[in-house]
């Protein structure tokens, strides 16, 4: 028997005002809201109107009705979805229908929902993975909170994937993480070196077959039906089938005129047709099916574009100047400890906006020209940079951000992985941190340098030499007044 799982990705990204540079909007000093004043909510909410519209309500009646037609069957239909966050929050403030539609669809125990990152970012190939963490968190929390799930399979952002990526989830206590089947063949279940987790590769051909080609005229396989497609699944080789596709591509891509719904509506019916087939759900695949053999991939790979790697958000300068840039501003977000600006950050962390600055051409070029609000990838550069040197601006003076961090250590080259990149961090720190610590950097000076020579602060490091003969708590209390003073006659 072989297993056919049919998992889609629901994600829609906020889109940034695209004219926020030329309009002259950055480092204005009266901003009401910061959300308002970088995000182009009319424009976002107008797309996800017509998506729950042409995609969302039409796939999830389809689904229902399949579902329904099986129910007590021995031979159920069943479907996988893996939801961003911000898709989540997305439905809660422009269409509650569509979310209750999703949810009706869980209730029916025919139906998983996968974790992912909640702002379906690029955080799990940070070098710091904290962030990752948190966000899996997240949307673990969201999940719960909506549809009273704990998943257990696990589909990272686009299919990003690397050992290193499955030994975090496997110790999350994941049961089945997805990959992009280019690394072996997709019709088998793997484990990754070192883990208890299973890998579940997508067919990406037959997937395609419905994501990209389906309304193909030139494709020598077209018209696409139902009993054609099962006909392939029923003679392809393999253990299970895994096909994982956006779920716009029902009615948004493939537009309702291709025939797409009524492929999908019959496509349970055609696959009943072969004794051999049997839907089942990625975690019924992982449990039902032992790993064919440990496989590992050292090097990223994801669902995207033809190069399947990290490319398309991370292939040229622009990209990687971008991404280094957000990621550098998460330590003194964090620092802030201010709930809209970090929420702001994450925002600005989702993938779409590196996906935007793609500036190859050919056929991928077109793929991303097709999803982009900009005209050029250029465009796409100048905003994404100028709102992530605006929310800098406003950074530095919320919280006295320092030109580069102070590391905490208690001897030459013995750091305690505390650090400080701000006068508001650096007075948070100051109360916890050791004094065996405290004790090296004063004897040595190193605090009154760092806010003379990083924070521009001559006054603070006056205050700070002053501490210069104590020791024990004595000399935290008056490190940590020192900074109170500063900080209040800065208000």
């Amino acid at each position: 028997m072989t297993l056919v799982s049919l998992s889609f990705e629901v994600h829609q990204p906020l889109r940034l005002k695209k004219n926020f540079f030329w309009d002259g909007s950055p480092l204005k000093e009266v901003v009401p809201n910061l959300r308002d004043f970088y995000f182009d909510d009319s424009e976002n909410r107008r797309i996800f109107e017509r998506v729950s519209d042409k995609c969302y309500l039409p796939a999830n009646e389809v689904i229902s009705e399949c579902i329904r037609r099986y129910e007590g069957s021995d031979r159920p239909f069943s479907v996988a979805y893996s939801f961003s966050g911000v898709f989540l929050e997305q439905c809660r403030s422009c269409r509650p229908d569509v979310l209750d539609s999703f949810v009706r669809l869980v209730d029916t125990g025919r139906v998983e929902v996968m974790e992912q990152t909640y702002y379906h970012s690029l955080a799990s190939l940070y070098e710091d993975k904290s962030e990752f963490y948190e966000e899996v968190k997240m949307h673990r929390e969201l999940i719960w909170d909506i549809f009273s799930k704990r998943p257990t399979t696990f589909e990272n952002t686009e299919l990003i994937y690397n050992d290193e990526i499955a030994k975090m989830v496997d110790g999350l206590g994941y049961k089945a993480i997805f990959t992009e089947g280019i690394v072996a063949d997709p019709n088998f279940v793997y484990r990754p070196p070192k883990t208890e987790i299973s890998l579940l590769l997508r067919n990406y051909k037959l997937t395609d077959d419905i994501g990209f080609r389906f309304s193909s005229h030139d494709w020598k396989e077209y018209p696409l039906t139902a009993d054609k497609y099962a006909n392939w699944l029923a003679t392809a080789p393999g253990q299970c089938i895994n096909i994982f596709c956006d779920y716009e591509t029902f009615g948004e891509h493939q537009w309702v005129d291709t025939g797409i719904f009524e492929f999908l509506r019959h496509l349970p019916d055609e696959v009943r047709k072969h004794d051999n087939l049997r839907f089942a759900t990625p975690e019924e695949i992982a449990r039902m099916i032992a790993p064919n053999r440990e496989l590992s991939v050292p090097n990223s790979v994801s669902w995207a574009d033809i190069e399947r790697d990290t490319s398309c958000w991370l292939g040229n300068a622009l990209q990687q100047a971008c991404f280094i840039y957000q990621k550098r501003l998460e330590a003194p977000v964090k620092e802030s400890r201010d709930e809209d600006l970090l929420r702001i950050w994450r925002t600005l962390g989702i993938s779409d906006h590196l996906y935007y600055i793609f500036t190859h051409g050919g056929g991928p070029g077109e793929v991303h020209s097709y999803f982009s609000p900009y005209g050029i990838p250029y465009d796409a550069s100048v905003t994404y940079f100028s709102v992530l040197g605006d929310l800098h601006y406003r950074l530095k003076k919320k919280i006295h951000l320092a030109d580069s961090p102070f590391l905490f250590a208690t001897g030459v080259d013995q750091f305690t992985r505390e650090m400080a990149w701000s006068l508001a961090g650096l007075q948070n720190i100051l109360k916890t941190v050791s004094i065996e610590s405290l004790q090296y950097h004063n004897s040595r000076g190193d605090l009154a340098f760092w806010a003379e020579t990083s924070l521009g602060d001559s006054d603070l490091a006056e205050r700070i030499d002053q501490s210069k003969s104590l020791r024990g708590e004595r000399l935290r209390k008056s490190l940590i007044k020192a900074v109170e003073n500063q900080l209040s006659e800065d208000e």
